[in-house]
């Protein structure tokens, strides 16, 4: 059905091209595709891989407990994975009273709240614990190529969006591992999608309210609304999440303002500040909060959480304001704040975040040292899961986010400064924690990243194709450029594909593998 919308809304929001039906058909394919790779042999390796050790086992105890509990053994002796390996879920320390128990964690629970669905529904085993970081996954590559094809207008470059995504090494690992860094970079792909949904929204509302002559106040904004919320699950994933709440809840407000100024109402900073920002404060302020503090509602209900009786041991005289459950609360996340701000461990892949965009040092989250050589019929086998990206994607996307800089210096085009302020919110501020606290960090935390690098790249290709109307000589150039570049990064995911996901391959193709000798620990004898 094609909207018979006015002259001003036409100026405000471009059109979409093609139908509807092919506007989902398209991406769903993309989506697929992607969720094939994710999920066939999702199960394998049979093993707890790097920090399932943690996540996987805290999901459990959370569907059991409410809350998190100290599991037995420890990582000299890992007698709880030993057991579910085996099939035996006798995993908890046996204590006396439910807070002897209580189990110190760093991250916010709901991304093992997530991880506890597939637990639930397929029971506690590799492909249980790991199917709901291969359903966000999953639909992480949809939301990809629809909010690519909004912000272009076109359906095949939306559908290269989700398709580059769903062809990234980081982005397929972290999705066939029970560990939550996908979970983050679900939910912040999910704000910003919501946000640009947001921003056409409001663009139509404001000129249809401007030719009907009534007051320029948007009222309700669902779109916005469902952005707090999503950016509000990533804060309640991974605290990581508050950079990307605070630089989109600017954006999303300067859009606001961009669009009074192109329909050339008076004022349109104070109109965003008179009009705008109420709204924005209670959806990208309030409903985060009230998101992150319902994530908790395990530890509150339950009196065998960390902590959770330290308001009442402390406290000295009345409460007035807040409960002891919230005063505990409260010292709780002080504790979780020091424990980061004093986290040195060495750990052989870590890595510092100017080195992220390189790959320089990816880390190996599986590798067992005894494959038989029956397994490929050579003098000795391998099995890897390397967290590393796909290299012709992340390079390229370097020189993208170089010309995405240009164009936006340029012109100011919204699409290009989303981007790269989605990559900056998601990069920039390890930088003070490497230089300030000096603290451990891995390149896997790139992943809320990786997003924005297929959107840079997917920007480029719509300049590289040009307008439709373009001759067609130089649409047959870039097209061909275009398609190009997706087959190399095609052939190098498919190099790359059998130590992303433990096939069993010789040695020697293992090692071929390994781009750069900072892939491993150390070289092989």
């Amino acid at each position: 059905m094609v909207r018979n919308w006015g002259v001003s809304a036409q100026r405000l929001v471009p059109p979409m091209q093609g139908t509807t039906l092919v506007g989902w058909a398209g991406p769903l394919l993309v989506a697929l595709f992607g969720g094939l790779l994710r999920f066939i042999r999702l199960g394998e390796p049979n093993a707890v891989v790097f920090d399932e050790t943690f996540y996987a086992k805290d999901a459990y105890s959370l569907l059991r407990y409410g809350v998190e509990r100290t599991m037995l053994g420890d990582s000299k002796n890992p007698v709880a994975d030993q057991r579910l390996i085996a099939g035996n879920l006798d995993i908890f320390k046996h204590c006396p009273q439910p807070d002897d128990c209580a189990s110190f964690v760093a991250h916010p629970p709901l991304g093992k709240w997530m991880i506890a669905v597939g637990e639930w529904l397929f029971g506690m085993n590799p492909f249980g614990w790991r199917f709901a970081a291969a359903l966000v996954g999953t639909l992480s590559i949809l939301i990809m190529a629809r909010v690519a094809r909004r912000m272009t207008r076109s359906t095949l470059l939306g559908c290269l969006g989700g398709l580059l995504l769903s062809l990234d090494g980081l982005h397929l690992v972290l999705s066939r591992t029970a560990v939550l860094d996908i979970f983050l970079m679900f939910w912040v792909l999910a704000g910003f999608a919501c946000l640009v949904a947001d921003r056409d929204w409001a663009r139509k509302r404001l000129a249809d309210l401007q030719e009907s002559g009534a007051v320029t106040r948007l009222g309700l904004r669902p779109w916005r609304l469902a952005a707090g919320f999503c950016l509000g699950a990533a804060c309640a994933v991974k605290w990581s999440g508050i950079f990307f709440l605070i630089a989109f809840a600017i954006m999303s407000l300067m859009w606001d303002a961009g669009a009074r100024r192109a329909l050339g109402l008076r004022g349109p900073y104070r109109g965003t500040l008179s009009y705008d920002l109420p709204g924005a404060v209670a959806a990208m302020a309030v409903v985060p909060v009230v998101t992150y503090l319902v994530s908790w509602t395990g530890w509150f209900a339950s009196a065998g959480g960390w902590g959770r009786n330290w308001g009442q041991a402390t406290s000295s005289g009345p409460v007035f304001f807040v409960t002891d459950s919230l005063r505990s609360w409260a010292q709780y996340h002080l504790d979780v704040l020091g424990y980061h701000s004093n986290l040195h461990e060495y750990h052989p892949y870590m890595s510092e975040p100017w080195t992220w965009p390189l790959l320089i040092r990816p880390v190996s989250f599986y590798y067992p040292p005894d494959v038989p050589p029956s397994a490929c019929g050579a003098a000795a086998c391998s099995q890897a899961v390397d967290g590393v990206g796909t290299p012709a994607l992340w390079y390229a996307a370097l020189l993208a986010l170089v010309g995405l800089v240009a164009w936006y210096v340029a012109t100011r085009d919204w699409r290009a400064g989303a981007t790269l302020l989605g990559y900056a919110a998601g990069w920039l501020p390890w930088f003070y924690y490497a230089i300030a606290d000096n603290r451990t960090m891995y390149l896997f935390y790139m992943i809320p990243v990786v997003p924005f690098m297929v959107l840079a790249l997917v920007l480029m290709a719509g300049l590289a194709l040009g307008r439709q109307d373009a001759p067609a000589p130089r649409r047959a150039v870039g097209a061909a450029t275009v398609g190009a570049f997706a087959l190399i990064v095609l052939v190098n995911f498919w190099w790359l594909y059998p130590v992303l996901t433990a096939e069993t391959i010789t040695h020697a193709e293992w090692w071929s593998r390994m781009l750069m000798s900072s892939w491993v620990t150390t070289a092989p004898k």
